[in-house]
């Protein structure tokens, strides 16, 4: 049988983050990452065009030979996934596989608050689907999800403007409209892969007792468990080490914006 990399999909960088908490916890295994460039950002996108999308990239990254699919993008997650697992993969991909970001960060955030009163950061499109509200309720009916959309904060990431002083009004905005919502909110998660670059602010922003919440570990962690209890899987995946890295985009621009959020120079070929 032919060794299966763990495809990873975004639609820009930001997936990067979570790539890198993934390979930082399992470094043997091959990856495929594909960042849709050409059209991100998803955020305000309707639900149709980001299934339509996503399940393009999908569909080329089994293509590719990937048995298992990540999507490390909230938007996609929360208006793709649910219908590419009930409907396009029992009827032409048995065999494979799609996870994403949400169901992992919903089943550990109680242990992250004491309050029991969670803000979620995150694109209009993740907030607008409530999938973070009905996710949490499902697990922890006790937790009161409090929501706020930031809209300015991936083209800022994008354009590698977010660290500039130009950017820190947009980021203060947002953070301050979250904790105008309650003010015993202890957990901020950030429901977006591109804003753990934002960490550096986001710590001089909140109060020392409020936990700062990125998906990166805790995707990481849940793949681990995955794997472990899904052999059927877990056997098809090679385990040379290989990383190749796509673009619907240009990959030379993507080479050098993606060594931000990766932490490490790549170099990516083209969709």
């Amino acid at each position: 049988m032919q060794a299966s990399p763990i495809g990873i999909f975004d639609s820009g960088y930001g997936g990067l983050t979570v790539f890198r908490s993934i390979a930082d916890r399992l470094p043997d295994y091959n990856y495929i990452y594909l960042g849709d460039n050409a059209r991100s950002p998803y955020g305000d996108h309707a639900f149709d065009i980001i299934y339509k999308y996503t399940l393009e990239c999908v569909e080329w990254l089994f293509a590719k030979g990937c048995h298992l699919v990540i999507l490390a993008c909230n938007t996609a997650s929360a208006k793709a996934l649910r219908t590419i697992q009930q409907r396009d993969l029992p009827a032409k991909y048995p065999d494979r596989r799609v996870l994403g970001v949400i169901r992992p960060t919903a089943e550990v955030i109680d242990q992250y608050t004491s309050t029991k009163q969670v803000g979620v950061m995150g694109t209009r499109g993740t907030v607008n689907s409530k999938s973070y509200l009905l996710e949490i309720n499902k697990f922890f009916p006790d937790i009161q999800v409090y929501q706020q959309s930031c809209p300015m904060w991936v083209p800022l990431i994008e354009n590698n403007e977010h660290l500039e002083p130009g950017a820190d009004f947009f980021i203060n905005e947002y953070c301050s409209q979250l904790l105008k919502q309650s003010a015993d909110i202890d957990c901020v998660l950030l429901a977006c892969t591109h804003y753990p670059l934002l960490l550096p602010k986001l710590k001089t922003i909140f109060p020392d007792y409020i936990n700062i919440l990125a998906q990166g570990d805790i995707v990481a962690n849940s793949l681990v468990d995955y794997l472990a209890r899904h052999p059927e899987i877990e056997q098809k995946l090679g385990k040379q080490g290989e990383r190749s890295f796509y673009t619907s985009g240009d990959p030379v621009a993507f080479d050098e914006h993606a060594s931000i959020f990766f932490g490490e120079a790549l170099k990516s070929g083209k969709m």
